[in-house]
């Protein structure tokens, strides 16, 4: 065994208790994040819903197409 990591805390892959979780590695005990979301981008968002809104009126053209060509 290599003697950088001979100490008292556990190797990867080794049984550990509950209450080493976090102390040593960086993070929170919960891994609950501390920043706030930021603010909603709207353009974005309209984007995404105009690109929604043009693939249902795509889809309904399909349909019509197919309902059209059938009769």
């Amino acid at each position: 065994m290599n003697d950088a990591h001979a100490s008292d805390t556990p190797m990867a892959g080794e049984p550990h208790g509950l209450g080493d979780h976090g102390e040593d590695h960086g993070h929170d005990d919960h891994a609950h994040a501390e920043e706030a979301l930021g603010p909603i981008d709207w353009p974005a968002w309209g984007a995404g819903l105009l690109g929604v809104v043009i693939g249902i009126v795509i889809t309904w053209a399909f349909v019509l197409s197919k309902v059209v060509a059938s009769s």
